[in-house]
């Protein structure tokens, strides 16, 4: 969360109100030095669409009885008044607004933010309130940076035929951007991509305060996504300090995936926050090396696992040594001098630490 912030109230002309925010420390703050934030206003009291529709209704069918009524009468004034109504009758329609669960729909009028209207129901508004969502034609983009291109981005207005819904989905949804290529913190490429869970919390910031919301989340997903794991070796390195504390640590972007996925998701979290997103999770759903140095990588992990199994194949083979010589001269079976000793352990060594089983070679002559 941001602190030491000094809000500050500005009444502008036209009655419209913002809330002024001053950031003192400009260069450890996330967002600009002064910024104007949008303030969200719920509509409450507009959910009377029914009893609109009903009353819309009536006085439309009258003023049309009355323009029928009053041809031959001498009331040429209420008969005008019925004819122009008849005609323009259907404005009050346009503001008849129904709402889903978890949808919302930001309403001006003339340019001046009305409010938010909030919850499911029936509504009646101004009927020349303007609804506004940026990003009703927008489906989230995804990088381009691994793979094949991303297909063009499709819109709601051509999938709906012309019809653009202007309203704002609040449920919770996930965005799952192409995979990325990015250096670690020893210069390796590696391919990550990550699934980020979020919702919109704040209709006001999401509509005025950026441009588009759900392509300034996609952008800056992905750019949090190259400042956290550029921190990160892919495995444990020796001398690599993740946290930046000075102190050398066994942090890795295989090791300590959860981690990673919680600084990811507060890095986001802080560059959203002015758009009135709420980031809720973020997981990594892919990491691998970038194909280029694939092979050399799974060839370096193959020699270490390989060096790791030797080591223990011959700790293991030197204590079955020691432990048949002990035996050996504690029950006096045999006396062995320092040369027969020598090539007793030769020979065992080579058994246990061979690749491949023993072939047994009876000696029929003497030891010597």
């Amino acid at each position: 969360m941001i602190s030491n912030i000094n809000h500050v109230s500005v009444n502008i002309h036209h009655g419209f109100q913002v809330n002024y925010a001053v950031f003192p420390d400009t260069e450890t703050s996330p967002c600009y030095e002064r910024d104007f934030i949008m303030k969200e206003k719920v509509i409450s009291k507009s959910k009377n669409g029914m009893l609109a529709l009903f009353l819309i209704t009536v006085i439309y069918l009258l003023s049309i009885l009355g323009a029928v009524v009053f041809v031959n009468s001498g009331a040429v004034l209420l008969r005008k008044i019925c004819v122009i109504w008849a005609f323009i009758g259907w404005i009050p329609y346009l503001g008849l607004k129904v709402l889903k669960p978890q949808e919302a729909l930001v309403l001006t009028l003339f340019g001046k933010y009305m409010g938010t209207l909030k919850g499911d129901g029936f509504y009646w508004v101004n009927p020349f309130c303007t609804a506004v969502n940026p990003a009703a034609a927008t489906k989230l983009r995804q990088s381009d940076d691994v793979g094949e291109k991303s297909a063009p981005v499709t819109t709601a207005y051509a999938a709906t035929g012309g019809a653009v819904n202007k309203k704002l989905s609040l449920k919770i949804m996930t965005l799952s951007n192409n995979r990325q290529k990015i250096n670690d913190c020893l210069g390796n490429p590696v391919e990550i991509g990550i699934a980020v869970v979020w919702r919109v919390v704040d209709t006001a910031k999401a509509v005025f305060d950026v441009d588009n919301y759900k392509e300034y989340l996609s952008l800056q997903c992905d750019t949090a996504l190259r400042n956290i794991v550029r921190l990160y070796p892919y495995d444990i390195a020796p001398n690599v300090d993740t946290t930046g504390d000075g102190i050398a640590d066994e942090g890795s972007l295989r090791g300590s995936s959860e981690i990673v996925a919680q600084r990811i998701r507060d890095e986001i979290q802080v560059k959203v926050e002015n758009a009135g997103i709420e980031i809720i999770e973020a997981r990594i759903t892919y990491l691998a090396y970038a194909p280029e140095i694939a092979a050399a990588m799974l060839q370096r992990q193959q020699a270490s696992a390989i060096v790791d199994a030797r080591k223990l194949i011959v700790d293991g083979a030197v204590g079955m040594v020691e432990l048949a010589l002990e035996r050996l001269n504690e029950n006096n079976v045999v006396e062995l001098d320092e040369e027969r000793k020598a090539a007793m352990v030769s020979n065992l060594l080579v058994v246990l630490c061979g690749n491949h089983d023993a072939q047994p070679v009876v000696n029929s002559g003497s030891l010597y």
